[in-house]
């Protein structure tokens, strides 16, 4: 099967909205595919974020990446941030997955980041291995925190 990568279109929001609601359901989220098209729409819509998109000719839209344009401050550049990366069940070790970060690597060169930053689950050992076969270096230096704000 021969992979391609491309940016989305809009034509490509159905079918990256229900992968994106099953990334949310990998990481244990209930399904919500209004929420999901809704998020994915929206990103698309105001240029919040890049996505790009694996796909085959026999099964069309296999997998996608969400690009997350920020800052670090301590480089004083611009960077991505690569919060979104799944791959459908059925088309796992097709290469897919190896070829949306190839894909997103380049898009980060050619949109001046300096650095692109993930992060995944600590059992998520298959998706850390390819990072790493790809030169991503895990942080051994810095943890990581989030908190939760009330709602109003």
């Amino acid at each position: 099967m021969k992979i391609t990568t491309r940016a989305m279109t809009a034509s490509d929001i159905v079918n990256v909205a229900q992968l994106f609601d099953l990334y949310r359901q990998f990481y244990e989220q209930p399904s919500n595919a209004q929420l999901a098209y809704d998020f994915i729409y929206e990103r698309f819509t105001l240029g919040e974020s890049v996505v790009l998109v694996a796909e085959s000719a026999e099964k069309g839209v296999l997998g996608f990446c969400q690009l997350y344009p920020t800052f670090c401050s301590v480089a004083a550049a611009p960077i991505y941030t690569l919060y979104d990366l799944f791959v459908s069940p059925e088309a796992r070790k097709s290469g897919a997955g190896r070829q949306l970060l190839l894909a997103a690597e380049a898009r980060a060169i050619a949109d001046g980041k300096v650095r692109m930053d993930l992060t995944t689950a600590k059992t998520n050992v298959p998706a850390q291995s390819l990072y790493e076969s790809l030169g991503w270096v895990r942080d051994e230096v810095f943890y990581a925190y989030n908190r939760f704000v009330p709602k109003k």
